[in-house]
Order: C-alpha cells, then sequence, then structure tokens
C-alpha cells in the first residue's frame, strides 16, 4: 500500500510540475531538457519504489500511475468545467496582426521566439497573421489574413 500511496503522490507533483512549468517549456524539448527528464524520471522511481525492485511493486507503482491518469482523462473528458485546470486553455499571442504583448509575457516567449515559429509556418511577417493562438499542447497555430 505504501507505493501505492508514493505513486499517486508522485503522479500529482509531476502534474502540478508541468502546469507550473508551461506548456511551451515542454513542447520544444532540448538536450538538457531531456536529460532533466530522465534525471527527474528517475528521481520519482526511487521516491515511489525505494528499494523494492519486485515485480509486485513494479505492477502497484505502474498500475497506480495508469490508472491516475486515465481518472484525470475522464474527468477532463466528462466535466466540461474543469478542461481548463486540467489541460490548460489557448491564449491569443497575435490578433490581427498586433502582437499581444501581455499574453507572450504571460507564457515567457520572446518575440523572436514567435517570429521564429511563423517562419517555420511559412510566413515571412507577423502583419500577416490574423491570429496565432498557443494550444494547450504548447504547438503555435497561426491563421493567416
Amino acid at each position: 500500500m505504501d507505493i501505492v500511496l508514493r505513486a499517486a503522490l508522485a503522479f500529482w507533483l509531476i502534474f502540478f510540475l508541468t502546469r507550473i512549468v508551461g506548456r511551451r517549456e515542454l513542447s520544444a524539448v532540448g538536450p538538457f531538457d531531456l536529460i532533466m527528464l530522465i534525471v527527474l524520471g528517475d528521481l520519482v522511481q526511487q521516491g515511489v519504489t525505494q528499494s523494492d525492485y519486485s515485480v509486485t511493486g513494479l505492477v502497484l507503482a505502474a498500475g497506480t500511475i495508469a490508472i491516475l491518469q486515465v481518472g484525470v482523462s475522464y474527468v477532463n473528458y466528462r466535466f466540461k468545467r474543469l478542461r481548463p485546470l486540467l489541460e490548460g486553455e489557448p491564449i491569443v499571442l497575435v490578433d490581427d496582426g498586433r502582437v499581444l504583448e501581455r499574453n507572450l509575457g504571460r507564457e515567457r516567449l520572446t518575440r523572436a521566439e514567435l517570429e521564429e515559429q511563423a517562419r517555420q509556418s511559412q510566413i515571412d511577417s507577423l502583419a500577416n497573421v490574423r491570429w496565432a493562438v498557443l494550444e494547450a499542447s504548447g504547438q503555435i497555430s497561426f491563421i493567416p489574413k
């Protein structure tokens, strides 16, 4: 039972940390970020299983995390009011060619990063964008004029 409680605590801690870190940072994983995710995974594993390397411990920890993930997914599907909390909401970054600096700052994005993403979407200038939306997944969608 101890492993189940530690796995549940680890699940909620990771869920909370990913909400704090922000969607943009998690959508663009660089080499350092990848290493940090691996280290975080190892730290969580050590905290969840401690020195229990049994198959039973593995099944309990993995099963608990899987059940919690399915539960969060079901709650997200079933209760519309909780979706912004669990999933996040899209944020408009450009409105009719005008960059919304406040929203960029809120998401810790620079104008240069936004322009880079626009170029990758074959858009030469933000003035040619009707809307740019930072989706809940961390990707930026551009709707040209």
